[in-house]
């Protein structure tokens, strides 16, 4: 599999060929150059990356729904204490990799 990236829009395409239409922006083939080596490399690696960081936030989106289930039953002060503390870290570790995503996709890194 190559990559091709789009000289109009910059998407990132996956295929043995360029496309003969880009499916974001419908330039055509000619405006589609071969991505290689190093560059190629580093796409693979933040697509793995950002896979990473979608699947961490979907634990945490878990996390907080068990986080708050412990709230609600307020069975103990001291569980109420480690929920909130739950709910508290992990949002701001979700907003921080909404953030870290942001950035990637600024940069071109997603692919």
């Amino acid at each position: 599999m190559n990559l091709f990236r789009c000289g109009v829009c910059a998407l990132v395409y996956d295929g043995d060929d360029a496309p003969d239409k880009c499916p974001k922006c419908g330039a055509t083939k000619e405006n589609f150059s071969k991505i290689e080596g190093e560059s190629a490399d580093l796409i693979e690696k933040s697509r793995r990356t950002n896979e990473y960081h979608v699947a961490i936030m979907g634990l945490y989106s878990k996390i907080r729904k068990w986080a708050s289930i412990i709230k609600e039953e307020n069975l103990d002060p001291n569980c109420v204490l480690i929920a909130n503390r739950v709910l508290k870290d992990t949002y701001e570790t979700i907003q921080s990799i909404k953030a870290e995503l942001e950035a990637h996709m600024k940069k071109g890194k997603w692919g």
